[in-house]
Formats: structure tokens, C-alpha cells, sequence
């Protein structure tokens, strides 16, 4: 989150991200998440979002399955 020095509401800025994320894709969506807050971000944004995802076809094929 770009905020000045005496922001403390990082994480209610992210809690928009989190109920979409949660509203596009229901349960599946549930995250664990960590906000920050920094002095600049580039070209001035106000947030920068990092995910990491894994996509399972709707018809998972168990032979490529790992263990």
C-alpha cells in the first residue's frame, strides 16, 4: 500500500482485494495475505497485489497427479 508515514490502515485498503477475490472465486478464494505499507510505489500506484495460484481443470485427470 503507497501510504504516508503516520498510515496505520494497511490491511482495511487490502480487505477490497481480499472480498473479490473470495466473490470471483468462493471458497476456493479463502487466502492467507500479509499488507504492508511503503513510501512509493512505481508510477505512483496505490497497490501492488502478489498471488501465488494453482488451477485445477474442472475434470482433474488423477495419472498426473504427483505422490
Amino acid at each position: 500500500v503507497n501510504a504516508v508515514d503516520d498510515f496505520e490502515e494497511h490491511p482495511r485498503v487490502i480487505n477490497g482485494c481480499s472480498d473479490f477475490l473470495v466473490q470471483v472465486f468462493g471458497d476456493d478464494g479463502v487466502h492467507a495475505r500479509s499488507s504492508i505499507g511503503v513510501a512509493s510505489l512505481p508510477n505512483n500506484i496505490t497497490v501492488e497485489i502478489e498471488a501465488i495460484v494453482e488451477i485445477f481443470p474442472e475434470e482433474h485427470d488423477e495419472r498426473h497427479d504427483n505422490g
